[in-house]
């Protein structure tokens, strides 16, 4: 029996995923989650992308930038575990469409009333949590909305919303940035918040649905009133190697093009290796998400591989020569950081009864890796350089694998 989907669940976690059939219709659901994820966490790349325009208006360093991305992070990590509670509990569709008009007004006040750093961090810190909430309640809106044969690659397209935010901040920069000014980028993204929280279905079904805890067991017809799958201490270790793997994998999108500049790679064709490698990611993402649902177990095993592989590909990374930059980032953004969409599905496998409670604390280690990379990875490329940043993350990766294993052996050993 795999870990990822314990026999006594799986009928549990079938009648958790709701109707199959009738409005609103699947695609739309993953349209719309994928859409509200993609604005909840937009906010901070805005701020990464117009860091150069910020900081010429306000007089805020680099290093006040830094402080405000990490804020946005930091403050998801801390409502994180609280916020998947509040989906399990609460109808999360309403709950993802308040986040994401919060999310909206947080970057009309950048937009209108911004004059400072304090104020920069205190509007990304209200955004990060906003976040938070509409992630585990996105999460929550899939599982219960889509059968099981479909939530692999509809958390794929979700997980696929911080490279397509990274994208968009970048597509801002000459469309917008350059020409009307960088606040009316975060006027754009209010607007986009606005729209996504009225797209959001209201499925009244779903706020009346039986608790899992009194749902009726189709195999033996009677009231089954199951604890989740895993402990909390599971859920913690779990937490821990997403942790490390986030932290290796986060400085990709930050540092990959000052690195490849600095292997002799010209500035454009670093840029466009960026761009090249996220899209690259986002196939793999999508492409996982997919074999999974074909596959319907061993995910968390899949995970250990594409993480073990991110850490092979920082090794070539630190070569540090233009051919390895250009063989090793499609490879690293394909594994490294294509993990996510998959992991979250092993989760709610291994959860059925409290998905959004469970992502909630695994997606705290995210959170915090997404805090600790660019810092610890920018601070040892700046003392040592590149070459040994790179290898460090090879490191954390590995450790994060074992981590993963580790707590693959202690589920199936309890």
């Amino acid at each position: 029996m795999s870990i990822d989907e314990p026999g006594l669940n799986r009928g549990l976690f079938a009648r958790a995923s709701g109707p199959q059939s009738g409005p609103p219709g699947q695609k739309f659901v993953i349209a719309t989650t994928a859409l509200v994820s993609t604005a909840s966490v937009l906010p901070s790349f805005l701020v990464g992308a117009m860091a150069i325009q910020i900081r010429g208006e306000l007089g805020i360093t680099a290093s006040g930038i830094g402080l405000a991305f990490a804020g946005f992070f930091c403050a998801g990590a801390l409502a994180s575990a609280p916020s998947g509670r509040l989906a399990d509990r609460g109808d999360p569709r309403v709950i993802a469409a308040i986040a994401a008009i919060v999310s909206g007004l947080t970057s009309l006040v950048v937009a209108a009333l911004v004059d400072s750093l304090p104020m920069v961090v205190a509007c990304l810190a209200v955004a990060g949590v906003a976040n938070a909430v509409c992630q585990t309640a996105a999460n929550l809106i899939i599982v219960r909305a889509l059968p099981v044969r479909r939530q692999g690659f509809a958390l794929a397209v979700k997980q696929s919303a911080i490279p397509g935010a990274t994208l968009l901040a970048g597509l801002a920069v000459p469309t917008l940035a350059a020409s009307a000014g960088w606040r009316w980028a975060f006027v754009l993204h209010a607007v986009l918040a606005f729209a996504t929280a009225a797209s959001i279905p209201r499925d009244r079904s779903a706020a009346r649905r039986v608790p899992a805890r009194d749902r009726v067991r189709p195999d033996v017809g009677a009231v089954a009133r199951p604890r989740p799958d895993v402990p909390v201490w599971a859920l913690v270790l779990l937490a821990a190697a997403a942790g490390l793997a986030g932290t290796a994998a986060s400085s990709l999108g930050s540092f990959l093009v000052s690195a490849a500049v600095e292997a002799d790679v010209p500035e454009s064709a670093a840029g466009l290796l960026l761009t090249a490698s996220s899209i690259t990611g986002i196939a793999v993402r999508l492409i996982a998400g997919a074999r999974a649902d074909r596959r319907g177990r061993g995910h968390f095993r899949v995970v250990s591989l594409m993480i073990g592989c991110g850490a092979f590909s920082f090794v070539l990374l630190a070569i540090d020569a233009p051919i390895s930059y250009f063989l090793a980032a499609p490879l690293a953004f394909s594994t490294a950081w294509a993990w996510p969409g998959l992991f979250n599905l092993a989760i709610v496998r291994v959860n059925p009864s409290s998905p959004a409670s469970a992502t909630g604390i695994t997606q705290t280690g995210q959170f915090i890796g997404g805090v600790v990379g660019p810092l610890l990875f920018g601070i040892t490329a700046e003392h040592a350089g590149f070459r040994p940043a790179w290898l460090m993350a090879s490191g954390i990766a590995a450790a994060g694998v074992t981590a993963l294993l580790l707590a693959m052996a202690r589920i199936k050993a309890r």
